[in-house]
Order: structure tokens, then C-alpha cells, then sequence
């Protein structure tokens, strides 16, 4: 399997928004102020279509064999990430919510945001290809530390981390949850 990573375009949300939920689980809800599954997905898909937020196109990459979304992952400046979460905030606040979006990186930090594969493409690499992915982008625009947040229960993904690099550098807490705040220098 030959698999390309390019920049999302406003096409791909339907495509990208089963694996953001797939990755965030139940934070879907509060990023989006939905409970219903295909109410979250759609909300998702809006999310990604828009560029004001996190998990716009526009800092989503996305993994493909055969004109196929196989993986994503979403990478954001951590000084950025306060800009697209206030305005995330103010989307929410529009549906009558108001929620504060928890920091999830350091300000001097290339932050992945989410990684996620398709099910059935998953052992093939590609989590890894994205990844590596992050690493060199984040290199290519300058950074010194790619972070990201791995949840406690979430071992096999915490060893792959570990694997390429990254280092528990702190507990974190996400909409009152625990995580691991992982680090990968860059230099």
C-alpha cells in the first residue's frame, strides 16, 4: 500500500471527522455541545470545513492510498492554539455553551493535536508515516519540540510514542481528564 500525506482540503470532512471522534472520544461532546453521535460527527465535519478552530482543514493532514483517507493528524503552532480555541469558545458560546477549551500545549511546542487511523488500516504503518510526518514538519517551519497528549488508559499508543522519541514531560489534565504531556525534541 502506497500511502501520500498532503494537506486536508474542505472535501475530506467527511472523511476526517469519524476518525477526530474516533481519536477525542467523548471530548467530541464538549467541542462540539452535542451528545448524539451523528449530531457530533456533523458538527465535526462543520468544524473541519471552517478555518477558525483547531481542527480546521487548514491544520489537518491527511494520510491516503487510492484517493482514500487512511489517517489523519492535526498540527498546530502551541501559541496558535489559544487563538483557535478562544474562537472555538465563541462558536459555542453562539449555540448557548459556554465552555472553556482547556491549553493542550506549551506555547513553544509543534503540537499534534490528533493522530488517528482507520480501523482496518491500522498495523500498516501509517500511524507511524504520520508522525514522522509531524516531526519533519515541524522541523521544516522551525520548531524545537513536537508535544502531544496521550490519555493514561492508552498504553499501546503511549509505547509507539515512546518508540519514536517522545518523553512524559508532565501530567495534564483535558476537560477534566488525565493525561500524559509527552515531548520529542526537534533539535
Amino acid at each position: 500500500m502506497t500511502i501520500f500525506i498532503r494537506q486536508a482540503e474542505i472535501a475530506d470532512a467527511q472523511a476526517i471527522a469519524p476518525l477526530i471522534y474516533d481519536a477525542i472520544g467523548d471530548i467530541a461532546n464538549n467541542l462540539t455541545g452535542e451528545q448524539e453521535l451523528p449530531k457530533i460527527i456533523a458538527a465535526l465535519e462543520q468544524l473541519v470545513r471552517e478555518t477558525s478552530n483547531r481542527h480546521s482543514y487548514l491544520n489537518t493532514f491527511v494520510a491516503t492510498s487510492n484517493d482514500t483517507v487512511q489517517g489523519i493528524v492535526v498540527l498546530y503552532d502551541g501559541k496558535q492554539g489559544a487563538i483557535l480555541d478562544g474562537q472555538l469558545e465563541a462558536l459555542l458560546a453562539q449555540k448557548g455553551l459556554h465552555l472553556k477549551v482547556d491549553v493542550e500545549a506549551h506555547e513553544d511546542e509543534y503540537y499534534i493535536d490528533t493522530v488517528c487511523v482507520l480501523k482496518e488500516a491500522r498495523g500498516l504503518g501509517i500511524g507511524t508515516k504520520l508522525l514522522q510526518f509531524a516531526e519533519e514538519n515541524g522541523k521544516k517551519l522551525g520548531y524545537r519540540k513536537l508535544a502531544l497528549n496521550v490519555e493514561l488508559e492508552k498504553l499501546d499508543a503511549r509505547r509507539l510514542y515512546e518508540r519514536m522519541g517522545f518523553h512524559v514531560t508532565e501530567p495534564w489534565t483535558i476537560i477534566d481528564e488525565p493525561f500524559h504531556h509527552m515531548v520529542k525534541s526537534l533539535h
